[in-house]
This record gives C-alpha cells, sequence and structure tokens, in this order.
C-alpha cells in the first residue's frame, strides 16, 4: 500500500502541473477580476497544517477583505477563523468565488510542490491544529487535499466531529478508486448553494479549555 500511496503521490503532482497550465487562463482572469473589483491582494496566503502537522503556505484567491481575522473580533465572534450568516467580511467576488470553488484553483500549486493532493481532508489553521485530540490527529496521516470526502458529505453543512469522523473513514478505506470517485462527486456537486453556517464550538471549548489550564498553571 505505500508503494501505491507513493505513486499516487506522485501521480497527483503532475496532474496538479498540468491542470495548473490547462487551467491558467481562468486563473488569469479571476485575478484580474479580483483586482478590479477589490484592489490589491488577489492571493490568500496562510500557514496550514500539512502531513504530520507539518506548517505549509496554503493559497488561495482572496474571498474576504484584508483585516478579516481581526475585523471578527469587532464582530463579537469567539471563533476568529469561522463564518457567519452574510458574514460581511466576504468580498463581493468572494461569494462567487467561494460557492464554485474558484478561490481554491491556487491550490494546484501547492499540489505541485507536494505539499498537498488533490483529495484528502482539508488542511486546517495552526491554533486548532495544536487543540486535537489524538484521534483527531488521524486526518494527519495523510497529504490535505483541496476536495475530500467531509467536502462532497456535506462540507459546511457538518460540525466538525462529523468531519472528524468522514476524515478517519477516508484515511481507513483510502483508495485510487475512493480518490476519483471524490473528484467525481466535487464536479457534480458544484453548483450548489451557499451552506449553513455553523459555529466551530468543539476548537473554541478547546481554546477556552487550554486558556483555563493555563491560568491554572501560573497560578
Amino acid at each position: 500500500m505505500d508503494l501505491v500511496r507513493g505513486s499516487w503521490n506522485v501521480l497527483n503532482q503532475v496532474v496538479g502541473a498540468v491542470a495548473l497550465v490547462l487551467l491558467s487562463p481562468v486563473m488569469l482572469a479571476v485575478a484580474l477580476w479580483i483586482r478590479a473589483a477589490d484592489g490589491k491582494g488577489v492571493l490568500f496566503v496562510q500557514d496550514r497544517a500539512g502531513r504530520d502537522g507539518e506548517p505549509f503556505r496554503m493559497l488561495k484567491f482572496r474571498s474576504m477583505v484584508h483585516d478579516s481575522v481581526a475585523m471578527s473580533a469587532k464582530l463579537g465572534m469567539t471563533d476568529p477563523f469561522g463564518l457567519l450568516r452574510d458574514d460581511p467580511r466576504i468580498t463581493r467576488c468572494g461569494r462567487i468565488l467561494r460557492r464554485t470553488s474558484l478561490d481554491e484553483l491556487p491550490q494546484l500549486i501547492n499540489v505541485m510542490r507536494g505539499q498537498m493532493n488533490l483529495v484528502g481532508p482539508r488542511p486546517d489553521v495552526l491554533p486548532q491544529v495544536a487543540n486535537y485530540s489524538a484521534q483527531d490527529a488521524r486526518r494527519l496521516e495523510v497529504k490535505p487535499g483541496i476536495t475530500g470526502w467531509a467536502q462532497v458529505n456535506g462540507r459546511d453543512d457538518i460540525d466538525w466531529p462529523q468531519r472528524f469522523i468522514l476524515d478517519r473513514w477516508y484515511i481507513d478505506h483510502w483508495s485510487p478508486l475512493l480518490d476519483l470517485k471524490i473528484i467525481w462527486m466535487t464536479f457534480a456537486g458544484l453548483n450548489r448553494g451557499e451552506p449553513p453556517v455553523h459555529v466551530d464550538t468543539l476548537n473554541i471549548e478547546r481554546a477556552v479549555g487550554d486558556s483555563t489550564e493555563d491560568l491554572s498553571r501560573a497560578a
């Protein structure tokens, strides 16, 4: 299985490079659209956790205002990485980009670099990964993906505990055929509507618990 996985990872890099070339006109058009409509800063770059928790810089087309994390505090959000219904931080372009997943196209560069695969658990932000349980951390056993089993089975319309379950199922049942099935399901669902917003209560509770524990130790 290790040989199959290794060969599949290399094939992902090759396919990512080819897709990057073929889709470059689309990516250029999207970049120009963002620049004209929302100003400078076409790309959103953020540190995410890769395989075994190794940090890497994930690329996306920018779909939010520049100070989105800082703005979350002004909006009274407990989770700075979460979303709101009719989120004011999402730009006009961003609503369309997120609904069609066009904002994810720059991650083909991450795939070509070997940091991601086309399919895998979605890469999480580092502060939330720091609060993972041992079971949750199993999603870090493989490379993260542009799309994944959790995405085609609910995406943002499911809570984090269910995403962890789906990611573990994917890891335990992985095969190239499963990846191909997920890719097909991803394209079949591109015309989906805007998913409901779920507050990430799991990581909020863990972060609060860690803060309380740190204060107790300091006392």
